[in-house]
């Protein structure tokens, strides 16, 4: 079973991914991770893509910003961009694609910083490298970035490590958008940060998100952070999307077994008490899935031509 509804046309979307398939393979064998994977991101959308650890959700991201390294590949499908393929861009067209065309929050800030380089310096050199400016220049936009983040230039100065856990997602956020790019790829962008933290960060990324346009790609197994931030969602298991709908609406009565799993182990903030059902609580999913071989405790979607591509 697959649930989609009717995804935007190519005339109105930013992105477009169709049959996307990425396998890790070795000598002897290759694996799939991602398993036909298709969905749409509109302009000015905010795109959520939910599912548990191990599904597949970084490794699409990876797979638009061609990052992907051996032993990873792209088997099959395609990716399009306002109309490019990026699995066709060389090395040039890639160094453009980046940061001006889409950029991407990596799942850990501390690891995506140079610890030895101070803030103001991986700022400037985003500017130097891909825009040209003059260092002059480019510490003048970098300190207007920190300000459009609620951070105090003066911060320009600063190290990774004298900064706390959420002034260093702000600051990579700050930098991810530093080009104004067209889509902006938020992969766990609040992982390790306590719930007062995350709520900052995506009401941050809301107002950032209507103040420069850009459209989103929102990846996390939080079903309540996506619902909340997100205007369409789709539902990620073992390689492949089983469900995609207005996030509202899978909220309010998700279809298919797996997305109600997921809805089930969260606490509702309102309402009467009931007890929360882990994945592993239910008969029909199990653990995270080897990839080798079709597990039993899991869901693996058919094809359904006559639903859309949601596959």
């Amino acid at each position: 079973m697959t649930v989609s509804q009717t995804s935007f046309g190519s005339h109105d979307s930013v992105l477009e991914v169709r049959d996307l398939v990425v396998q890790y393979v070795s000598d002897t064998r290759a694996i799939t991770a991602v398993d036909r994977v298709s969905f749409d991101i509109g302009v000015g959308e905010i795109f959520g893509l939910a599912g548990e650890s191990g599904c597949g959700k970084s490794t699409i991201a990876n797979s638009i910003m061609r990052l992907l390294r051996h032993p990873a590949l792209i088997a099959g499908g395609s990716i399009t961009f306002g109309g490019r393929d990026v699995l066709a861009m060389d090395t040039d067209e890639l160094r453009r694609f980046r940061w001006q065309d889409v950029a991407m929050v990596f799942q850990s800030a501390m690891n995506s910083l140079n610890p030895v380089m101070t803030i103001g310096d991986q700022m400037v050199d985003i500017f130097t490298t891909h825009a040209g400016y003059s260092r002059k220049e480019s510490l003048r936009r970098s300190a207007q970035l920190l300000e459009l983040v609620r951070i105090d230039p003066a911060r320009l100065r600063s190290y990774p490590h004298q900064l706390s856990g959420g002034m260093r997602q702000r600051a990579v956020i700050a930098m991810a958008v530093a080009l104004k790019p067209s889509l902006l790829i938020l992969d766990e962008p609040t992982t390790a940060l306590d719930v007062v933290v995350q709520q900052e960060i995506m009401a941050q990324i809301k107002d950032l998100q209507r103040e420069l346009g850009f459209s989103v790609l929102f990846i996390t197994h939080d079903m309540s952070l996506m619902v909340e931030l997100s205007h369409r969602m789709a539902v990620m298991n073992s390689g492949r999307i089983v469900e995609t709908a207005a996030a509202k609406t899978i909220h309010a009565s998700p279809r298919h077994p797996y997305t109600q799993a997921l809805m089930n182990a969260f606490p509702p903030l309102t309402g009467p008490r009931r007890p929360l059902r882990g994945l592993g609580d239910d008969v029909t999913f199990g653990d995270i899935p080897d990839l080798e071989e079709v597990t039993p405790g899991h869901f693996v979607a058919p094809a359904a031509p006559s639903l859309g591509a949601s596959l």
